[in-house]
């Protein structure tokens, strides 16, 4: 059986992956799907600590970071519709050029 020490470790290391996607990433895209892996990582650890403690409580949460997470999906890829149709590219740095 797989010690709950594994999925810690392997949430940390979902995490800061995700972390450094975000920060270092310019395609909008691409710092999209860092944050789900972020919000994946917080799911797995959730869930080990759900199941090291049998509690239903981390279980649950994780359907509601799941509804929300689905929910971001949708607007967020929205509005990276709509802002390469008017920008025709998804690159962080030319958005900034739009202010003022």
């Amino acid at each position: 059986m797989v010690q709950i020490e594994a999925y810690v470790i392997l949430s940390a290391v979902l995490f800061i992956l995700g972390a450094m996607g975000v920060l270092l990433r310019r395609n909008a895209i691409l710092v999209f799907m860092s944050v789900e892996l972020m919000l994946n990582a917080a799911n797995l650890a959730l869930v080990a600590f759900a199941k090291q403690w049998n509690q239903m409580d981390g279980h649950l949460f994780v359907f509601f970071v799941m509804t929300v997470a689905a929910a971001e999906v949708a607007i967020g890829l929205a509005l990276i519709v709509a802002i390469f149709r008017s920008k025709r590219s998804i690159d962080i740095d030319q958005l900034h050029q739009m202010e003022g």
